[in-house]
């Protein structure tokens, strides 16, 4: 287990994991353009082959967790009736919140509704309506409504639940394999098993965090030009990728009650702060009217677009955007799941999907609403024209166009880059340690995993999103970055089926088999009042 009170090495996860990442990161070096064709063969076959799997997955884990949340599975508390809480719930709603969007929110928050309206890449072509028109702006706040909201934190929270619930109440092992041991039975327990489960969760989540530090420089970068005039390159995103490697990997050596305790805070403070500036200048009006409208839009189409795999809304709109959304949140459910769980000890299961499912959920929607409707606003108005910017800069390029137009940009826009910077590495500080956590032996929730591992891991996910970044840009610019996600997300994707059956069989069935999980009894004994 350990020697001289250090935790040893699982060599049988680390070693294969990390060879296949590092191959990865030499074939970029070497041959670029073969590791961006393998990434785009891999987004194309599974988000076009495997939609209908990955819809049905995000629609059931939907519906386990609402479930969980209005039954009286709610009342069950992670550690037992006597547990309490390491965290407040303030701290805890901010790691879970800013360890999970990494910069997607501040990424797409613009850029997204702006797209889908102009219809830029063939978003719309399906529709009914014309670009740049009210119905146009409607479809776009509600596609966002769809994507960022109680579907992908769903995804997140099935995970974390289950991994806290096996750990902490089952007395099993804080690992992902624990989560499906009761559909697998005593297969959980075999080392072979296990170290392919830990495996394919550390490819995942090193491809998707790597997708996401990825789209990050490229949006950091796209500012840094529209700010200062510094044209994004291989030089800008090399010294940028380095910048926010030392920064995510620093704070991960401090540790979880240090490091990403403080960035967290920071990060979430930052995020309020905008939300309150724009509403203070922005189109408040506009913003509530067509917020309130696009609920009702969203709302009518749920059904549709939560079964739609291309057939109704197209290419371009479902594989590029939801279907892209929704992998590369998979990729991240693992390796989210276990840091969740960590940071939630001593809270109801109700309590665990406030903060990890209805805040995020209804965070998400504000701030697309916020954010988006005011671009949309100035846009259809003739104020601001962000689909010439996005058209000519690239899909991650209208943040910046928006809040050049804002009073005190001068202030707004560095604000903005240093958020991006503090919102990937709070993001890549949480799963970096977490992939540390899976590569070493017997190591239990409330431990720190080895600080070489975490140096190791951080600086090889870096060397990824640089390769991607720099030699993938494609027709959006990210595209390369998109390529990364769905690699990420499929090779995670059938273990995801495991895991929602799990969360199905234990809190919904309650089938389960007597040595795997408690009985009905059992179960009720461990419910507790609100």
């Amino acid at each position: 287990m350990s020697v001289n009170g250090k935790k040893s090495l699982n060599a049988g996860v680390f070693v294969p994991a990390f060879a296949i990442v590092l191959i990865a990161v030499a074939v970029g070096l070497i041959n670029n353009e073969l590791l961006v064709k393998i990434a785009k063969d891999i987004f194309y076959f599974s988000l076009s082959d495997f939609a209908w799997l990955y819809q049905l997955l995000a629609v059931s884990a939907l519906g386990v967790v609402a479930y969980i949340f209005f039954s009286k599975a709610g009342n069950i508390r992670l550690g037992g009736a006597n547990a309490k809480p390491t965290f407040s719930m303030a701290t805890t709603f901010a790691m879970a919140l800013t360890g999970g969007i990494a910069t997607g929110v501040v990424t797409y928050s613009v850029n997204e509704p702006i797209i889908y309206m102009g219809n830029i890449y063939g978003e719309i072509a399906n529709q009914s309506f014309a670009a740049n028109t009210g119905e146009a702006a409607i479809f776009a706040i509600a596609r966002s409504f769809h994507n960022w909201s109680f579907i992908p934190y769903a995804i997140y929270s099935i995970v974390g639940l289950m991994i806290g619930y096996m750990h902490y109440n089952r007395k099993k092992d804080f690992s992902i394999a624990s989560t499906i041991s009761p559909v697998i039975g005593s297969h959980e327990r075999k080392p072979a098993v296990r170290s392919l489960i830990d495996i394919i969760s550390v490819l995942a989540i090193a491809l998707g965090l790597a997708s996401s530090l990825g789209a990050g420089l490229a949006l950091i970068g796209s500012g840094i030009e529209a700010e200062y005039g510094i044209k994004s390159s291989p030089t800008t995103w090399l010294v940028l990728t380095l910048l926010i490697s030392a920064i995510f990997i620093t704070s991960a050596l401090s540790g979880l009650k240090r490091g990403i305790r403080f960035l967290s805070s920071v990060n979430a403070y930052i995020f309020y702060g905008f939300m309150v500036i724009l509403l203070l200048v922005g189109p408040v009006s506009y913003i509530f009217s067509l917020s309130v409208t696009s609920i009702g839009y969203w709302l009518d189409n749920f059904f549709l677009w939560a079964f739609d795999t291309k057939e109704s809304g197209g290419e371009a709109l479902v594989t590029w955007w939801t279907m892209y959304d929704w992998s590369i949140w998979i990729a991240y459910a693992p390796l989210m799941g276990l840091f969740l769980a960590r940071i939630s000890y001593g809270r109801t299961l109700r309590e665990f999907l406030i903060i990890n499912w209805i805040l995020p959920s209804v965070f998400g929607m504000l701030w697309f609403a916020i954010w988006g409707g005011s671009a949309i606003k100035w846009q259809l108005d003739g104020t601001l024209d962000l689909v010439k910017v996005v058209t000519e800069n690239g899909a991650v390029s209208g943040l910046w166009g928006f809040l050049q137009h804002l009073p005190f940009s001068g202030v707004l826009v560095p604000l903005a880059i240093f958020t991006l910077i503090i919102s990937f590495a709070t993001a890549a500080d949480s799963m970096s340690s977490t992939i540390a956590t899976i590569c070493t032996k017997n190591i239990s929730a409330d431990e720190e995993s080895p600080k070489a591992q975490k140096i190791i891991w951080g600086l090889s996910i870096g060397a990824i999103a640089y390769i991607m970044v720099a030699f993938g840009g494609g027709a959006q610019g990210v595209d390369g970055i998109k390529f990364l996600a769905a690699a990420g997300g499929f090779s995670v994707l059938f273990l995801f089926v495991l895991i929602v059956a799990s969360g199905a069989r234990v809190f919904i069935t309650k089938k389960e088999c007597a040595d795997e999980v408690p009985s009905a009894s059992s179960l009720k004994a461990e419910v507790v009042n609100d």
